[in-house]
C-alpha cells in the first residue's frame, strides 16, 4: 500500500505532472519562426487543466516563466535578450508584441502595431500571459513594461476546443489555442500548427476522462460510507 501511494507521487520530470496524469504523449514538436515567451500566473502553474506547459514543450523556440510581478530587469531580458546566451544581441534583436486585446480600461493606450514590424516573423517575439482574464489584467497592470508593448488582437475566432474549462463566451480560447492562432497569422501558415491543435484535443479528452473517473470514484466512496 505504501509503495502504491509512493508511486502515485512520482512526478514526470518533463511535464512536471504526476506520472499517473502525465501529458507527454500529447507533445507535438512544431517548427516556428516567431519566438514565444509565456508569462504564467502562479495559480495556473498548479492547475491540471492548464495548457501552457504542453504548448511550451511543443514549441522549441519558447520560454516559460511563472510569476505575477517581474523585476524590470528580468522582464526586459525576457522581452529583448537573445534566447541563446552566445548570440549577438544587436543582430538578433527582436520586436516584442503582446498577445492581448485592446480594452477600454487600459491605463495607457498601447503603441500601434507597425505593419512593417510583421514582415519578418523571425524577428518577432510573442509575449503571452497565461492566466484567467482577471489575473491577466492584474499582471498587465503590475508590469508596466507589458503595457508599453504593441498588441496583437485576434478576431473572428473559432469556437474553443477547451471543454475542460467553462468560458463566458464561445470565442474565449485556451492559451495554447490563442497562441497557435496568433502564430498561424504571423507566419501565414495555419496548417503547420494543426497537428498541435489536434494533440490538444487528445489532452482535453484525457483531462475529461480523469475528471469523470474522479467523479465516479467519489460517488462510490459516498455510497460505501452510507
Amino acid at each position: 500500500m505504501m509503495v502504491a501511494n509512493a508511486a502515485k507521487r512520482l512526478t514526470c520530470h518533463q511535464c512536471q505532472r504526476p506520472q499517473s496524469t502525465c501529458i507527454c504523449r500529447w507533445i507535438s514538436s512544431t517548427a516556428h519562426a516567431v519566438e514565444v515567451v509565456l508569462l504564467q500566473h502562479p495559480l495556473e502553474a498548479r492547475s491540471a487543466k492548464g495548457s501552457a506547459r504542453l504548448l511550451h514543450l511543443s514549441l522549441p523556440r519558447s520560454r516559460m516563466v511563472t510569476g505575477e510581478v517581474f523585476a524590470e530587469r528580468e522582464l526586459q531580458a525576457l522581452l529583448r535578450d537573445p534566447f541563446e546566451p552566445n548570440a549577438d544581441a544587436a543582430q538578433d534583436e527582436k520586436h516584442a508584441i503582446l498577445l492581448y486585446p485592446q480594452t477600454t480600461d487600459d491605463t495607457l493606450a498601447p503603441p500601434i502595431l507597425n505593419p512593417e514590424m510583421l514582415r519578418d516573423p523571425s524577428r518577432l517575439r510573442l509575449i503571452v500571459i497565461d492566466g484567467t482574464w482577471r489575473k491577466s489584467r492584474k499582471m498587465l497592470q503590475l508590469n508596466p513594461l507589458l503595457e508599453q508593448l504593441p498588441r496583437l488582437s485576434l478576431h473572428d475566432l473559432p469556437t474553443s476546443r477547451y471543454l475542460i474549462r467553462k468560458a463566458h463566451r464561445s470565442d474565449q480560447l485556451s492559451t495554447l489555442e490563442a497562441t497557435c492562432i496568433a502564430l498561424s497569422q504571423l507566419e501565414a501558415d495555419a496548417e503547420r500548427f494543426q497537428p498541435l491543435l489536434t494533440a490538444f484535443d487528445g489532452f482535453v479528452a484525457q483531462q475529461l476522462a480523469q475528471r469523470d473517473a474522479g467523479i465516479i470514484a467519489a460517488s462510490k466512496s459516498r455510497e460505501n460510507t452510507m
